[in-house]
């Protein structure tokens, strides 16, 4: 009996060390962690960390990157973290940009939000798809050919309503926000959608009363975004474009010419102009069959709403401006003005 009392407190107190123990190991975690929580890294040496998270990728292996980064200083402590707030299956998809050291609540509630990294996008007024394309691509926010293979699509216009041969004209120019993973079919339609903002049901009817389809107005919208950036012109010259048409006149515009060749160096040679293309207005009839450009609402409303002006010609006066005139005397003058003198300060 007394062998069985002895081991029992024998037993007992070991137990009792064994709960001391514990209890003291817990404490000393609790207070670890809770440290870890309440601790930022270093501001010395921090450059902006760049984190990208996959669809469905496991929370461990996020937790590597960002070990691996320095975003966190303590895989086991952040797992744990994550473990005991849910967030393990809650983290999104993206890529996160973290510009300053941060606590470790602070990197898991931005993976939860799924407050990934935006870029913002300027679009400028007169950007071919092309042009668009090669921008969003150096970006890394779309495949380019994959990109230009849906915007030049005309089963694609279709599917977002847009009775045209490419979403060429529709692709408004503003400044958008996107994020990677987006995919290029999201960030088309986000700007044929911001397109619909701006040309209203009202312009569509404005349209329908000159006698054009709303592609016929785009497409000379774009050419007058191509022809001028002085918002004065643009009327003027939505004018002459709509007087050459009916004149049965050869609308011979520049930027048309340059949007059909496969190749410019920049220099638009008489072989050019020659050379038959669909968009070619030197050598085809009429429009050409789609827009050249996504011009913005001014161009729009200049090819709504045209100046009433006897103008048949214009030429560049070589200092952002052009000079119209009514005969095709008065423009082989103008033209001899100020093409003679540009090549005269070229010499």
């Amino acid at each position: 009996m007394k062998v069985d009392r002895a081991v029992r407190r024998s037993l007992l107190r070991a137990l009792e060390v064994f709960v001391v123990a514990c209890g003291l190991a817990v404490t000393i975690y609790c207070v670890l962690f809770i440290r870890y929580l309440y601790t930022t890294p270093p501001f010395e040496g921090w450059e902006p960390k760049q984190v990208v998270v996959e669809k469905g990728e496991p929370f461990r292996d996020v937790v590597k990157k960002l070990a691996r980064e320095g975003v966190i200083s303590s895989e086991h402590f952040f797992a744990f973290l994550g473990f005991v707030t849910g967030s393990t299956k809650k983290i999104q998809a993206g890529e996160y940009l973290f510009p300053a050291p941060s606590r470790p609540v602070h990197v898991l509630s931005k993976l939860v939000r799924g407050d990934v990294r935006k870029y913002y996008v300027l679009i400028p007024e007169g950007a071919n798809v092309y042009e668009i394309a090669e921008r969003l691509a150096d970006m890394g926010l779309v495949d380019r050919e994959r990109f230009l293979s849906l915007a030049t699509s005309r089963e694609v216009a279709r599917k977002f309503g847009i009775d045209s041969r490419s979403l060429e004209g529709y692709l408004f120019p503003d400044t958008y926000v996107f994020v990677k993973g987006m995919g290029e079919e999201a960030i088309l339609r986000v700007m044929v959608e911001r397109f619909r903002e701006v040309v209203t049901p009202e312009m569509e009817e404005r349209a329908r009363e000159m006698g054009l389809t709303l592609d016929q107005v785009i497409t000379v919208a774009s050419i007058v975004e191509k022809e001028t950036s002085v918002d004065s012109e643009k009327p003027i010259i939505a004018s002459i474009i709509y007087r050459r048409l009916k004149k049965g006149m050869r609308l011979q515009m520049d930027p048309t010419v340059i949007y059909g060749l496969k190749k410019w160096d920049g220099k638009l040679t008489r072989e050019d102009l020659r050379t038959p293309n669909p968009f070619n207005t030197y050598v085809i009839k009429g429009l050409p069959p789609g827009p050249i450009s996504n011009p913005g609402e001014k161009s729009i409303r200049a090819a709504l709403y045209p100046a009433d002006t006897d103008y048949l010609y214009f030429v560049s006066r070589n200092n952002g401006t052009h000079y119209f005139s009514r005969t095709l005397r008065e423009h082989i003058n103008a033209v001899n003005r100020y093409q003679r003198r540009r090549w005269r300060r070229r010499r």
